[in-house]
């Protein structure tokens, strides 16, 4: 992480920027002091200030030369008229930038920023809770120790992995779209239960408690989803009856079709 005189900086803290501040701080890694944040809107800095104790402005300029690291977590079409800024781009200029923006490649990053470290990540919603994903792809000037500063800041809200930023589209599909996608599933069991007669309260608090423990059972023992489910489905039970209505309806081939054109929608983001 970050040494104790260090600062970072968190360009436009709306929902993700300020989770990101919320797990660091109650990981521990770094106090309240060396967290800079900044929103164009008085009323959130103020907010940010007295909730977290955390230093807040609305100069991104300012924020800027008193960052060490800097996340940037602007919307897409912001983050080219923000680095672009030549104040900016020369206070940035030796240090480690982190983009969360969607869409925005590396290579845009670089000629914006060409004196900076440039990190390009995708976190998701769940970072809300602290049980998010995030994926980063470094470029070609970050060192191993600046990406393990990233990876470490993105673990204090769940997992993080690394890719190459050519694979940052398909991320963007599985790992940012994805919780809506599993939301719907999650949605739609909830009312299978329903319709079998439970309140649908009960219905969605099985249906999310079973949808946890089966993604931990993949993440805890290692083994592959099709073997997991092989040990749900016994013979001629009811596991295997419903697996074929889900086949019937094409549901492997309609959810992966599903994080294709997300892809597809996801490269087009961030461009002009």
């Amino acid at each position: 992480m970050l040494a104790n005189n260090q600062t970072l900086t968190v360009l436009g803290c709306g929902t993700m920027g300020e989770a990101i501040v919320r797990g660091i701080l109650r990981s521990g890694r770094l106090e309240p002091a060396q967290i800079f944040a900044t929103d164009r809107r008085a009323e959130v800095v103020k907010a940010l200030r007295e909730k977290h104790g955390i230093r807040t402005t609305s100069d991104n300029r300012e924020a800027c030369r008193a960052g060490d690291v800097v996340v940037v977590c602007v919307k897409p079409h912001e983050v080219g008229p923000l680095l672009r800024d030549a104040e900016i781009s020369k206070a940035l200029a030796g240090k480690l930038v982190i983009s969360i923006a969607a869409g925005v490649r590396l290579e845009q990053l670089a000629t914006w920023l060409p004196g900076s470290a440039v990190v390009r990540a995708m976190p998701n919603t769940p970072c809300l809770i602290g049980e998010g994903m995030t994926v980063i792809a470094r470029g070609p000037s970050v060192s191993d120790e600046q990406a393990e500063v990233a990876k470490a800041i993105f673990g204090c809200v769940g997992g993080c992995l690394e890719a190459e930023d050519k694979a940052m589209d398909a991320v963007t599909s599985l790992n940012g779209s994805g919780p809506a996608f599993a939301y719907i599933m999650l949605e739609a069991l909830c009312d299978g239960g329903v319709r079998m007669g439970l309140r649908r309260d009960t219905a969605m608090y099985i249906a999310a408690q079973m949808v946890q423990g089966a993604a931990r059972m993949v993440l805890q023992t290692g083994m592959h989803p099709a073997a997991l489910k092989d040990q749900v489905t016994t013979p001629a039970g009811s596991t295997i009856a419903g697996l074929l209505i889900l086949e019937d309806g094409r549901i492997r081939s309609v959810i992966a079709r599903a994080v294709e054109e997300a892809a597809q929608v996801a490269s087009k983001l961030g461009q002009s």
